[in-house]
């Protein structure tokens, strides 16, 4: 359910762009309203908002404001390759800085694996961050916007879901492992 709630905004900015006949401005403004509107639910169900959620808010309302005012769809297209960027360095950044490693953080309560299992699942994330980022560049400058939007829906999701289900299985694996042990 909560994999749903993160990819909200995604789902607005689809269907706006769909519904307003494949006007990005227009898909812009209903993906800003749609972070807003995520960070707002988030901050009252938790009194919290996640960084991770935080800083890929913040971008979209900066990217977006520059998409609408400058009227540059770059801007907004930029923003996910930012922000996944962004979520790698941290991936690797959190192994040299805070003494374990943030996929530990964010996991560590549910799961129990070895440091180096964990900073091997770690930079998993950071590749799967990077791989993200370069892929929507490659869309979004070698094919026509309707694609990156489509990309944007179907590619990002699928391509999570699968990362996200190689990732469990590699966890089972690894958990049976060290119980086995």
């Amino acid at each position: 359910m909560q994999l749903l709630f993160d990819f909200l905004p995604l789902i607005a900015f689809f269907a706006g762009y769909k519904l307003s006949g494949d006007n990005i401005f227009v898909a812009t403004g209903v993906l800003i309203v749609a972070v807003i509107v995520q960070t707002a639910v988030q901050w009252i169900r938790h009194r919290k908002v996640s960084q991770m959620a935080m800083v890929s808010a913040v971008l979209v309302l900066i990217f977006g404001a520059l998409t609408l005012v400058i009227h540059d769809k770059l801007f907004i297209q930029w923003k996910f390759t930012i922000v996944n960027w962004l979520f790698s360095a941290a991936f690797l950044a959190s192994h040299f800085f805070g003494g374990r490693p943030l996929i530990e953080r964010i996991m560590g309560e549910n799961v129990t694996l070895p440091r180096h299992q964990w900073l091997r699942l770690s930079w998993a994330w950071v590749v799967y961050f990077l791989a993200m980022g370069a892929l929507n560049l490659y869309v979004a400058y070698n094919f026509e916007e309707s694609v990156w939007v489509n990309f944007k829906l179907y590619g990002t999701i699928g391509l999570t879901l699968l990362f996200a289900l190689a990732q469990g299985f590699w966890l089972a694996s690894k958990m049976q492992q060290t119980e086995s042990q």
